[in-house]
């Protein structure tokens, strides 16, 4: 099954923006909370700048 299969490349754009916003990684980092994951204050922002990366890794990787 090709990339291009799994998702269009409007809807990868879309989430690959939507990851690179520090709010959806606080709100990861909420929900994690929300569903019994401890984290403490310190992890929650830690969380923000490697998600971003990640996320910015990523778009780095498939665009073309």
């Amino acid at each position: 099954m090709s990339e291009e299969s799994l998702m269009s490349p409007k809807a990868r754009d879309y989430l690959l923006a939507r990851l690179q916003e520090p709010t959806t990684w606080r709100g990861i980092a909420t929900l994690l909370t929300a569903f019994g994951v401890a984290l403490s204050p310190e992890q929650a922002e830690a969380i923000i700048p490697l998600g971003m990366a990640v996320a910015g890794f990523i778009g780095i990787l498939t665009k073309g």
